[in-house]
């Protein structure tokens, strides 16, 4: 059996054991190891920024801008068309303060 190079070692992230570089679990402890590589493309959602969302919705909110950066576009839509009623505005700005208080993890929970 050959032993494996240094360059195809790594060492586990619970017992610290040396394992092979793609082995996915610990043979010693049956820890999963991190991922060491890229997840495919298209795996994974791209986050939106709350304190861009936030800044948008307290700024331009009357317009359903912040709604079209979150990919909510029938309510962006939805906004624009009634916009003239000033209702948007206010929904927008209470928005803004919504996406300012949430933390990242329950704002990327909600909007991704």
């Amino acid at each position: 059996m050959t032993s494996p190079t240094t360059s195809s070692v790594k060492f586990c992230q619970a017992c610290g054991r040396s394992i092979l570089e793609r082995a996915e679990i610990c043979p010693l402890c049956g820890v999963r190891q991190p991922m060491m590589y890229a997840p495919p493309y298209g795996a994974v959602r791209p986050r939106h920024n709350r304190v861009i969302a936030a800044v948008f919705a307290l700024l331009l909110g009357g317009l359903g801008v912040h709604k079209f950066y979150l990919g909510k576009i029938g309510q962006g839509v939805l906004y624009l068309v009634f916009c003239w009623t000033f209702i948007p505005t206010i929904v927008g700005f209470i928005e803004g303060i919504i996406y300012l208080v949430k933390s990242d993890d329950d704002f990327a929970a909600d909007y991704g």
